[in-house]
């Protein structure tokens, strides 16, 4: 019998021994005590103890899938190598192969796939230069601009450290404190906030971004994914009722997709302005819970992405793929947006404690191109980064002893200039509610009507102070938000009789009330 032999479907452990029998441990007679040289057994489960790793801090329950992105080789009627000598961009029909991997925010691994919250939307292109990850969710916008608010705001989001159940009072505590906070409140507060599923998402970078082109030259980017496939979001009603008969229905509606051969596709959109500070602006466009006006700044389409192969495991591939916004190649650049900064060291990190040090070896996470370092070992290394020709013996650079060499650089280096003090000051323009105002105005009647019954529901179990805060900002975004919100918190109590009754209580009176009393064994 060989090793290669495809047909053979023979049990074995991880040694490649022949398993027997896997069916019973090892005991002194059929009834008596196991013994310590029980090996298969001792092996078997101390991996299964083994077998999950640290669930993400964030974007905890996702799904993914495989498939390519092809380029439409320019941007609007100009050649794309204007703006950025990006590689993967250059060619109309150029293919790229990409894994991307769809993600609820805040709640974890298994929760209902129907909750308000925001959706992950990663992509890791596998280019000719090495791996590029565009790391955003589905809404354009986020809650905060530094990165330094980002520990608290999940805090506040999770569930309470001490009932470990989430509190709406908690959220809006935090958020009645950070204004900043209104415009992307809007949008999760409407059905915005809840995807019908994941083929019919929108997905966003929500950074701010640099491209490059050949003479070192930049200009600010935002992109964005529009599903081919038209967007569809649930209102709460609707999503109440598909989470009573299941749970996993988004998961599911992919996978079940790209099975009957129903690829999803998406057209990665570009907004570029000039490399500046844009004081015409009243916002600062490095500010993450802003919009760039699609009129001023025109979605130009740059390629399209299919998505048309399934993951073959789903720990292996969705649950080890591995995503940083600091993984970026020739041609793309970071911009100074605050949150971009703090991102690009905290989601590498994070990938090092919950998958390992050598976490990009893994076939999801690893480039399909040749990788040539002068790292070593570390946890779970099982090849090493050598280039052929190269010296085993030399591991450092510089070296004559037939060591790696710097490559050669591919274009002029982007090199922009500062003249400011190091210091830890907000920015300038934050501007926290007009943005908001014209979102609400902007949305359907019904939208508006949906944000506004959302809001009330979950402003309700709230105190005084944080309602009244909140209905201050909406009010600042448009006094007609304000109101309806003010008079929806009114006639929630009247209609209640009193205030603090929380959906968490009236989901255990529900429950009291329809559960079956029995005397038990």
């Amino acid at each position: 019998m060989t090793t290669n032999d495809t047909n053979d479907q023979t049990l074995t452990d991880r040694q490649g021994h022949p398993i027997t029998d896997n069916q019973s441990i090892r005991t002194i007679g059929n009834r008596g005590p196991s013994t310590l040289e029980n090996y298969h057994f001792i092996e078997k489960i101390s991996h299964f103890d083994r077998e999950r790793v640290p669930e993400r801090v964030v974007h905890g329950r996702g799904a993914g899938a495989h498939g390519y992105f092809e380029a439409y080789g320019k941007l609007g009627n100009e050649p794309i190598s204007k703006y950025t000598r990006a590689k993967l961009f250059q060619e109309a029909g150029k293919q790229t192969p990409v894994f991307v991997r769809f993600s609820s925010v805040i709640h974890g691994g298994h929760s209902p796939e129907t909750l308000r919250d925001p959706r992950g939307f990663a992509t890791k292109f596998y280019t000719e230069d090495g791996n590029w990850d565009l790391v955003g969710n589905n809404l354009k916008i986020f809650f905060i601009r530094d990165a330094m608010k980002f520990p608290d705001m999940v805090h506040a989001f999770k569930p309470d450290p001490v009932t470990n159940v989430q509190s709406s009072e908690r959220f809006f505590d935090f958020v009645s404190q950070s204004p900043e906070t209104t415009h992307m409140i809007t949008f999760l507060f409407s059905p915005w906030g809840i995807p019908a599923n994941y083929r019919q998402m929108q997905g966003s970078g929500v950074n701010t971004y640099k491209w490059v082109n050949a003479e070192g030259k930049a200009v600010l980017v935002k992109y964005h994914w529009e599903p081919l496939q038209g967007i569809r979001n649930l209102t709460q009603k609707e999503a109440e009722q598909i989470q009573g008969k299941n749970f996993n229905h988004a998961t599911q509606d992919l996978y079940e997709a790209i099975e009957r051969g129903d690829y999803p596709a998406w057209e990665l959109q570009v907004q570029w302005m000039s490399d500046d500070a844009h004081d015409e602006l009243d916002f600062d466009p490095l500010d993450d819970t802003k919009l760039w006006d699609s009129g001023q700044f025109p979605m130009l389409p740059v390629g399209k992405m299919v998505l048309n192969k399934n993951p073959e495991n789903y720990f292996a591939e969705v649950e080890q793929a591995a995503f940083g916004t600091g993984v970026l190649v020739d041609g793309l650049d970071f911009s100074d947006d605050k949150m971009l900064q703090g991102r690009t060291f905290s989601y590498s990190d994070t990938q090092r404690y919950r998958v390992g040090s050598n976490y990009l070896q893994l076939p999801i996470n690893a480039p399909k191109k040749r990788v040539a370092t002068n790292q070593r070992d570390g946890q779970m290394a099982f090849y090493v980064d050598i280039a052929p020709g190269q010296n085993p013996h030399v591991n450092y650079e510089p070296s004559t002893m037939g060591g790696l060499k710097e490559a050669d650089r591919p274009g002029a280096p982007h090199e922009p200039e500062y003249s400011a003090k190091l210091t830890r000051q907000p920015i300038d323009r934050q501007n926290n509610f007009k943005q908001a105002g014209e979102t609400y105005r902007k949305f359907e009647q019904w939208e508006r009507d949906e944000l506004i019954s959302n809001l009330v529901d979950a402003l309700s179990t709230c105190s005084s102070v944080i309602r009244e805060t909140m209905v201050k900002h909406f009010t600042e975004a448009d006094p007609d938000y304000g109101k309806r919100v003010a008079d929806g918190l009114k006639q929630a109590d009247a209609n209640s009789g009193h205030v603090g009754t929380t959906p968490a209580n009236e989901g255990m009176e529900i429950a009291e009330e329809l559960g079956h009393k029995t005397d038990g064994y």
